[in-house]
């Protein structure tokens, strides 16, 4: 019982001294923790008391700084207003001095007016004077000198137009020369003349009567439906079939050919053989159009186009093949081109399309440049070459394409073989030219030379002088151009001379 009090004693006892020492830590650590915080708001307060000073000298500085710009500001202010006055005293002096000059000029205006005046007067009076010595007014006076002026240099003058003329054309000539002869060397077409004629073989004469028929029925069959004359003479194994259009004459040729073949030649077989040998032109007609357009590199947007292009085959022109005539017509032209830096595709296409209005001028009314115009519209050919193919028989078309079109396409028809006129043809142009020079005043004989290539005239010497002869044959080769149609060019050659004969005794 002792021992249990002693120990709860000495438990009250250790728990009232751990108390009491709780109690003195628990004091202390709040006292420290008050040191701290006074501690730490004591340096807050200096830091303040710092930072307020820190601010204080910055505000000062900058206000320091503000009143230096204040300064420099309105120093540079008066600095302008100085300058500014300076140059308005300047403007007032100029402006004083300008008005001055401009009364000083007025008044020398005034003088010189004044001096016009009195020169005038003193000019009439010199006038009148010389009207009274020479006997002449101004105007008849001014007449006789340039009268008189003109009649002296009249030689001279057109000694120095003729020599200018002279030395253009030949510069123009040449450069020209050395185009067309560079071209044309590139270029070489075989040319054939086309007959209105083709010959059939026949396997032996015993074959003209079986084409002849029964009272002619066989041969009237044929000439009917084709439109071709069939000429059958004593000429062994061989008939002639005769057309102006190469297309009938090529269908009759070709029905002809398969009659003879099979046998049996009659009205109906004659039919049947006819309509066959057209689907076979029309074929051939065809590829040829697709082997010439292949052949220049050229792509056209419809099949139709290419039936038309090939019956050019089929079609001449004095006696030269067109379709020839327009591929040769296309590749001098694209080479033109490229020497003057044109395009040459495009001259290329417009020399080859230029004449395909005459593929169907025969079934068409308006001449084939109208024609050939309407094609290439109709099928949306570039505008440039429908507009080729209607002008380039025009003597002064505005397309710089055109003319080298009309270049390329006087080149080809010139060509040694290319075209053919028959006699009463070639002698009825002949005498046009000769014509056509004799119909103006002044000309005394006219000839026709090198087959139409040349006008020789001679003038009258007293009716036509050295100055009018020469623009006499102007006007004679522009009449040629005008009326007269002919491949290349036509030389006016243009002659006056004096002959005085005396005799000594």
């Amino acid at each position: 019982m002792t021992a249990a009090l002693s120990a709860i004693v000495a438990l009250l006892v250790g728990s009232g001294i751990g108390y009491i020492l709780r109690k003195l830590q628990a004091q202390k650590q709040v006292g420290n923790a008050e040191t701290l915080v006074e501690q730490k708001l004591n340096e807050a307060k200096a830091k303040e008391k710092e930072i307020l000073l820190q601010a204080k000298e910055q505000s000062i500085k900058i206000l320091d700084d503000a009143k230096k710009q204040e300064e420099e500001r309105r120093k540079d202010i008066k600095q302008l207003q100085n300058r500014l006055e300076q140059r308005e005293n300047m403007f007032d002096k100029k402006l004083l001095e300008f008005e001055d000059n401009k009364q000083k000029l007025e008044e020398k205006t005034k003088e010189i007016e004044s001096i016009k005046v009195k020169t005038q007067e003193k000019h009439e009076e010199i006038v009148k004077k010389l009207e009274q010595v020479g006997g002449l007014s101004t105007d008849e006076a001014k007449k006789q000198l340039i009268d008189r002026v003109e009649e002296q240099s009249q030689e001279d003058l057109l000694a120095r137009k003729l020599k200018l003329d002279n030395k253009t054309r030949d510069e123009v000539e040449q450069k020209a020369k050395e185009i067309l002869v560079g071209v044309m060397q590139r270029v070489a077409c075989n040319h054939a003349a086309e007959t209105t004629s083709t010959s059939v073989t026949l396997p032996s004469d015993e074959m003209k009567g079986r084409i002849i028929g029964k009272e002619g029925r066989n041969i009237k069959t044929i000439e009917k439906m084709t439109g071709c004359e069939v000429v059958i003479d004593d000429t062994p194994e061989l008939i002639v079939v005769s057309s102006f259009s190469p297309i009938r004459r090529r269908v009759c040729t070709l029905a002809l050919e398969k009659l003879i073949a099979d046998g049996r030649i009659q009205p109906a077989k004659i039919e049947e053989f006819i309509e066959e040998a057209k689907k076979d032109l029309a074929r051939d007609i065809k590829k040829a159009g697709e082997q010439s357009l292949n052949k220049l590199g050229i792509v056209v947007p419809e099949d139709k186009l290419v039936s038309i292009i090939g019956r050019l085959k089929y079609r001449t022109s004095y006696g030269q093949n067109v379709l020839n005539h327009s591929e040769e017509v296309g590749y001098l032209s694209a080479l033109i081109a490229e020497e003057l830096g044109f395009d040459s595709a495009i001259a290329k296409k417009a020399g080859y399309f230029h004449d395909i209005g005459k593929a169907v001028d025969h079934e068409n009314e308006g001449a084939h440049t109208t024609i050939g115009h309407t094609i290439l519209t109709k099928f949306k050919m570039d505008d440039r070459l429908a507009q080729v193919a209607l002008t380039h028989h025009d003597t002064n078309p505005e397309l710089l394409l055109t003319k080298i079109v009309m270049a390329a396409d006087a080149i080809s028809a010139s060509r040694v073989g290319a075209r053919r006129d028959s006699v009463e043809e070639y002698v009825a142009r002949l005498n046009e030219l000769e014509n056509t020079a004799k119909s103006f005043p002044g000309i005394d004989k006219a000839y026709a030379i090198q087959a139409g290539r040349e006008v020789r005239i001679f003038v009258d010497p007293k009716e036509v002088d050295d100055y009018q002869a020469f623009n006499l044959a102007k006007d004679i080769a522009r009449k040629i151009e005008a009326e007269h149609k002919y491949p290349g060019e036509i030389k006016v050659n243009m002659i006056r001379e004096t002959r005085v004969i005396e005799y000594a005794r």
